[in-house]
């Protein structure tokens, strides 16, 4: 029997449905770190100027800390909506490297991934 060279319908269906679950969490992730960066924005009250200061350090330490989270966040829906074409096309859950299936255990756990662990692992090499 010849290697399997894409994952049938079901299997899709399987993984897109993983994924729409992941995007949701991970948007709602994103809403909430972006309302906490509105909020720190908006939390200016006043108090006395030493005081100020040290917390003005916090403050843009915390914001700097948060918008680098939802630049990650967003960079992570990005991977799974690129992951969402890729079934819609018929190219998810082949190995850009070496144009075999990526086993099942690995897109389970890293959906958006469009490496197998070994090629992964000999690109870091």
């Amino acid at each position: 029997m010849s290697e399997k060279t894409r994952y049938s319908d079901e299997e899709l269906k399987e993984f897109e449905e993983l994924i729409l679950q992941k995007l949701a969490k991970a948007k709602e992730e994103l809403n909430t770190l972006k309302s906490s960066l509105t909020r720190e924005s908006d939390d200016s009250g006043d108090s006395f100027s030493s005081v100020k200061t040290l917390e003005d350090g916090a403050d843009t330490a915390e914001k700097e800390h948060l918008s680098q989270l939802a630049g990650r966040q967003q960079k992570f829906i990005n991977n799974l909506e690129n992951a969402l074409i890729r079934i819609k096309n018929g190219t998810y859950g082949i190995c850009v490297d070496t144009g075999k299936l990526i086993s099942k255990e690995r897109l389970k756990a890293v959906p958006h991934t469009t490496q197998s662990i070994d090629a992964k692992l000999n690109r870091q090499a």
